[in-house]
């Protein structure tokens, strides 16, 4: 059987630079002949397409945001002037969650949808799925981009349950009662479904599930998160990468889970200085930036993600030759400055997970006179003492993070629990939860 979905994947790095120095003019020309926006964008900027010949030319081009579409959209509801399409060509929408403002729709026509789903087939295909894999899908159907993406299962052709968002003990029924080998969820319901079983003596290591697809979350990022999920279920984690704004996953891990190949013949990756805006090199941390190179509904040029990634162009033992990602640490905007000390979110959950292992806890932060005080609320596993982890989680934060938290053990089953996106950081400098 052959190990690859398309010859794309294999392609030496010349011939897919070459293809994507092709596209990237059409998707520029295109943008600027069908979409208000760019075409008013470049004219300001006195940019024409013509300008834009080889790959490095794309630094000519000014940086877009998630806040350049929601004003777009604001402003020309309901899909924006962004958008390159008659209304009548758009068959799909996807929509952001709007935690941080209106939902942002992601429309998408006919030729869009079918290119995406075979994108997720080729993820999927590279993660090990096959045909005689029994699939169940746990992400969001409700405007969820993350929703469609069980089709690229079933196009493969496994066999595919679309069980969505649903409560855990039917979602634990369905993995056992379907004998199900795979299944797609976010790092915090995995953890949440395994404290579940825990708790009612459900043997869930014993499932037929032998691949865990994870999305939503930097947690399949977080080595000691990924160790701790695959302890607690008995199988393999595979970390995949996708937003809402171009479609479902656009990168996922292969079995050899050394980094998260891009789908390059869709989106072109830059990872950028995201204070500056300069390239950064292979191995260095940086934004990531993403073109879409195929997209017409809505192009996406020069796009701010507004998450933090590092990428390795090196071919992969796996043979496939398309840049990996190497994991997402963090989002830019979710980067809050603690006691004068710069941390993201996900720093905490590390340090947690490699001291704790599974537990709940929160982080609270808030101004107290003129000082910052990060008080960590965590749930102690059974059988750990608590004056322990106490004293380790803020022996562990100062070290690492260089700051000082109250570490607060509260009784389990004291914090909230999520099916989706955990929200354990809140910041009452700011009345805002960051997740």
């Amino acid at each position: 059987m052959n190990p690859y979905w398309d010859a794309f994947e294999v392609l030496p790095r010349r011939e897919i630079e070459k293809y994507q120095s092709r596209q990237l003019r059409w998707a520029v020309e295109y943008a600027y002949r069908n979409s208000r926006f760019f075409r008013d964008l470049y004219k300001a900027h006195g940019i024409h397409p013509s300008d834009v010949i080889s790959l490095a030319d794309i630094e000519k081009l000014p940086l877009i945001s998630k806040e350049d579409i929601r004003r777009d959209v604001e402003a020309h509801p309901p899909l924006g002037v962004m958008t390159a399409v008659p209304p009548e060509e758009v068959v799909y929408v996807a929509s952001s969650s709007g935690s941080t403002g209106i939902p942002t729709p992601s429309p998408f026509t006919r030729e869009d949808f079918e290119e995406w789903i075979d994108v997720e087939s080729r993820l999927f295909w590279s993660s090990g799925l096959r045909p005689n894999d029994v699939y169940v899908h746990g992400l969001n159907f409700a405007l969820f981009v993350g929703g469609p993406c069980v089709l690229g299962a079933q196009r493969l052709g496994a066999t595919s349950i679309w069980v969505g968002a649903v409560d855990s003990s039917r979602f634990l029924f369905a993995l056992q009662f379907f004998k199900a080998t795979a299944t797609w969820i976010t790092p915090s319901y995995a953890l949440y479904l395994s404290e579940v079983a825990e708790e009612r003596g459900f043997p869930l290591n014993e499932l037929n599930v032998k691949k865990i697809f994870l999305a939503g979350e930097p947690g399949a990022s977080i080595p000691s998160v990924r160790r701790l999920i695959e302890s607690r279920w008995g199988a393999e984690v595979y970390d995949y990468y996708g937003l809402s704004d171009i479609f479902g996953a656009l990168a996922a891990e292969c079995t050899e889970r050394c980094g998260l190949h891009v789908a390059e013949d869709h989106v072109l990756v830059e990872v950028v200085d995201p204070h500056t805006g300069e390239s950064v090199a292979p191995g260095e941390e940086g934004e990531l930036v993403l073109t879409t190179l195929r997209k017409r509904a809505r192009p996406l040029i020069r796009f701010r993600t507004g998450d933090i990634t590092r990428y390795e162009v090196e071919r992969c033992s796996c043979g496939r030759t398309l840049i990996r990602l190497l994991g997402i640490s963090g989002r830019i905007d979710e980067a809050v400055k603690i006691k004068g000390v710069l941390v993201y979110p996900s720093s905490f959950e590390s340090i947690v997970r490699d001291s704790l292992g599974y537990c709940e806890f929160r982080v609270v932060v808030q101004r107290v006179g003129f000082k910052d005080s990060v008080t960590l609320e965590v749930e102690c596993p059974h059988g750990t003492d608590a004056e322990y982890a106490k004293r380790s989680l803020e022996n562990l934060i100062r070290a690492r993070l260089g700051i000082s938290v109250n570490v607060k053990v509260v009784p389990r089953g004291t914090l909230p629990r999520t099916v989706h996106k955990a929200k354990r950081f809140i910041d009452l400098r700011k009345k805002v939860e960051v997740s």
